[in-house]
């Protein structure tokens, strides 16, 4: 009180350091808003003497929520609203250009960069690199510059405290509460606007599309005449983009509801004994979504028991956040080798009408299993759907900055241990002695001193291996490097080069670089009778190995050189880090929802087996033999496509021998229903992630769910149905148990169909007219006579009738009892 007091008559402010006695007579560190925000706290939550920055306060009320329920959560709710109004009102918080502290370290930071930029020109102008790689070394320098100076900046309005009167800089409170602006705004205030965006048609991600010449001045200094117009250039994508991309997010909500509506919760309990297994998400060497959120308020399948015999969660109890520490816990301990849960989910839930509550899980909003009656599908679709407008939305708040990932050139060790080379591993040692990763990806371990795997990763061809197999390794030493600006191929033998197919106009093209004075050859798309190849002979002229060489790649060596093991006889550049906006990411969701086959499809192996390439009547051919089964399989490989395994490696059903994206077809076709899921779910996963927005899996297993909702009719039997007629699952089995005994049931396979598809097949036509094509909707039904039952809600709302859903669900059960019992 005598802080407050203090406060009132000016002598102390808001947010001053005190130092006052606790209620055990403790002397702590706070300040006068920290014990007035204290004060409206209920008694259980102990005394908060930190700063409450916006992640904070979610934290706080969820801690709230458990511990003190829903009536006193929503009094301090309501506490904190009205403290907020009324400080804010008296805060009288303004902007000053003096707010804005441009670092006295900016020009060091920028000689240093022009410096290196300079550099990466020689080399180009030498001919060490090819244009492509001056490219994108140029733009990871000026990124990683931009990145650095948006740190100090930060620092330096954080530090920034005036002392009498005492104020904090009122730049650095509104960020870091979360009220407005981010970190790059601030960036572009006091440190440099940095790299712009180009506008362009087409997003690629291609050379080209941000300006290599960075926006040095910020807007405190002021921009010349030449930034100004580049800075203008990229204000101007950001505010087309937006305009055009919020139509295109809505849409995706609409379809999404469509699709979903009569996703309603109709049972307790459907009594299925499948399930899917949840695992981290793993996107290069990030663990993108943990354990932990992938297996909160979900309903565990079997028991899950650690090695001592002990059970962590019982089968059928749900997973709350005690029982997922208690499954971390004993996951970092070494008790619970298992990465996967096996857990129910919708996706396998048996129930005919809707799904069930026990294969939903928690209501996310209460944290306890949902009720009946709950409308899940409409959940699901506005939860994918909102953060969709809110990703393309992000490219304004920026105004076309260039944000654009820098790719890691090194793999570090996160623990000690020793390390192992997996068999799918091919190294050679190259003229340093140093392991080089060849032909393909592999893989490496981490073990501990009980042989117990710690880490996993995959390395990139062209990896050089800076520890041999079974070496002990300790935290934070690098394990590998590589080039993050280029694709090689490397031989894997030594011997003299001599080209085939490789001919000018035909298969490659030559370019004479002026500024280089030398003479590049790159691969270009060509005929398909001809493979251009690097073929390596020894002294006495007998082939030691060749390499095909993929389009758009730039060959470094000469016929006639000699190479040793561990060479790289070419290139492709990468095009560094796409542009991450939302233009790569919503198509990327929407083509991924409406299960488009990709304009580049991989081709997948069909079965287990060990690779042959072969060469035939100019065909590249790649054959998959099972020793076993004495199973083979040929593949055509079109020109065009770079192959991605190479002579003697095992594949598994599914495993791409060619680049591309999967196609989900292929998938389901391959390697089933489970697989599809598990693929649509952690790439649509993957997508948002990068965004930095969550969702939880359940509300995308939800639309999932309805996807595979169909099955296509291969032998009719018996029945009614005609081959190749498209059905729901539940009609056909139903169909199938009503046949009387002896006769013959309809066989069918699973379909993988886009949400507009599936909306538009739905068994309400009411529904399916109100989405789109009313027409052709409409006179399908009338020539079929079809009925509806009224099942969704869509449809009850357009008749304006009672939804079935909410306490609505009770009703319609009670109608058809009635129904009943007139029969």
């Amino acid at each position: 009180d005598e802080a407050k007091y203090l406060n009132y008559i000016g002598e102390i402010e808001l947010h001053q350091p005190i130092k006052v006695k606790d209620e055990n007579g403790k002397v702590i560190k706070t300040t006068v808003g920290r014990i007035i925000f204290n004060e409206i706290l209920p008694p259980e939550i102990p005394f908060k003497n930190t700063i409450f920055e916006s992640n904070s306060l979610e934290k706080l009320i969820e801690e709230m929520f458990t511990k003190c329920g829903y009536e006193k959560t929503v009094e301090f709710l309501d506490a904190c609203k009205e403290l907020g109004f009324y400080y804010a009102t008296v805060s009288g918080i303004t902007i000053g250009i003096d707010d804005l502290i441009v670092p006295k370290e900016k020009d060091k930071l920028i000689s240093e960069a022009k410096a290196e930029v300079e550099k990466v020109e020689k080399n180009y102008r030498k001919g060490i690199i090819s244009e492509g790689e001056k490219y994108n070394r140029k733009i990871d320098i000026w990124t990683s510059v931009s990145n650095e100076l948006m740190e100090i900046v930060m620092n330096k309005i954080k530090n920034d405290v005036n002392t009498k009167p005492f104020r904090i800089n009122p730049i650095y409170l509104m960020v870091s509460s979360g009220a407005r602006g981010n970190k790059s705004q601030v960036a572009q205030l006091a440190g440099m606007r940095g790299l712009m965006v180009r506008p362009t048609k087409k997003f690629t991600g291609g050379i080209g599309e941000i300006i290599e010449t960075p926006v040095i001045s910020n807007f405190k200094e002021g921009l010349s005449v030449f930034e100004y117009f580049i800075s203008v250039h990229g204000g101007r994508k950001g505010l087309v983009d937006t305009a055009l991309k919020t139509s295109e997010a809505g849409y995706l909500s609409r379809r999404l509801v469509d699709v979903a509506h009569s996703v309603i919760v109709t049972q307790y309990d459907c009594g299925t004994l499948e399930g899917i297994y949840a695992s981290p998400l793993v996107e290069g060497d990030e663990e993108i979504i943990p354990l932990k959120e992938r297996i909160i308020g979900r309903v565990a399948l079997d028991d899950v028991v650690n090695i001592l015999g002990e059970v962590i969660v019982k089968s059928g109890e749900v997973i709350d956040e005690e029982k997922a520490d208690m499954i971390i816990k004993a996951k970092e301990e070494g008790l619970l080798l298992t990465n996967k849960i096996k857990i129910r989910s919708v996706l396998t839930c048996r129930a005919e009408k809707g799904v069930c509550a026990k294969c939903y899980g928690w209501d996310l909003s209460r944290k306890k299993l949902v009720n009946i009656g709950e409308a899940v599908g409409i959940v699901a679709a506005q939860s994918i759907g909102e953060p969709g407008t809110q990703l393309t939305l992000r490219t304004f708040h920026t105004g076309g900055t260039a944000s654009r990932g820098v790719g890691p050139s090194s793999l570090t060790s996160k623990s000690d241990g020793i390390i192992k080379y997996l068999e799918d591993l091919k190294v050679v040692k190259n003229k340093e002695g140093k392991n080089i990763v060849c032909q393909r990806e592999g893989g490496i371990i981490i073990v501990d001193d009980r042989d117990r795997e710690v880490e996993r990763y995959t390395l990139r061809v062209g990896s050089i291996i800076e520890f041999e197999n079974g070496e002990r390794v300790k935290k934070g030493d690098t394990i590998a490097k590589w080039d993050p600006y280029s694709i090689p191929v490397v031989v894997d033998k030594g011997g003299v080069v001599k080209y085939k197919d490789i001919e000018v106009g035909k298969t490659v093209k030559e370019e004479v670089d002026t500024i280089a004075k030398r003479r590049n050859l790159i691969v270009i798309p060509h005929k398909e009778e001809m493979d251009p190849q690097i073929v390596l002979y020894d002294e006495n002229g007998k082939i030691v190995g060749s390499y095909h060489i993929p389009i758009g790649a730039h060959i470094i060596v000469n016929e006639g050189d000699k190479v040793s093991p561990g060479d790289i006889i070419a290139k492709t550049p990468r095009t560094v880090g796409r542009i991450q906006d939302i233009t790569g990411g919503l198509p990327r969701v929407s083509d991924l929802f409406e299960a488009r086959s990709p304009k580049n499809p991989a081709i997948l192996s069909e079965i287990e087996g060990i690779v042959h390439v072969k060469m035939e009547k100019g065909m590249r051919k790649v054959v998959v033999e099972n020793e076993e089964t004495n199973e083979v399989r040929e593949y055509i490989i079109p020109y065009g496509k770079t192959i991605v395994v190479s002579e003697g490696d095992k594949v598994l059903p599914g495993t791409e021998l060619t680049d591309g994206f999967k196609s989900l077809n292929d998938i389901l076709r391959i390697q089933g229903e489970k697989k599809v899921m598990e693929y649509l779910l952690n790439e649509i996963q993957k997508v948002y992630r990068i965004e930095g927005v969550k969702i939880n899996d359940k509300h995308i297993e939800v639309i999932i769910r309805q996807m595979l909702s169909r099955v296509r009719v291969e032998d009719p039997g018996d029945t009614y149905l005609l081959e190749g007629e498209e059905i729901n699952r539940y009609e056909i089995q139903k169909i199938n148990e009503s046949l009387p005994k002896g006769k013959k049931p309809a066989t069918f396979k699973p379909l993988v169909l886009g949400i507009t598809k599936v909306a538009l097949t739905c068994e309400s036509f009411i529904s399916a007219a109100s989405f789109q094509e009313t027409m052709r909707v409409l006179t399908d039904a009338a020539v079929l006579g079809a009925e509806d039952y009224l099942e969704g809600l869509k449809e009850n709302v357009i008749l304006g009738r009672l939804i079935p859903a909410g306490t609505g669900i009770f009703e319609k059960k009670e109608e058809k009892v009635e129904e009943y019992q007139y029969i």
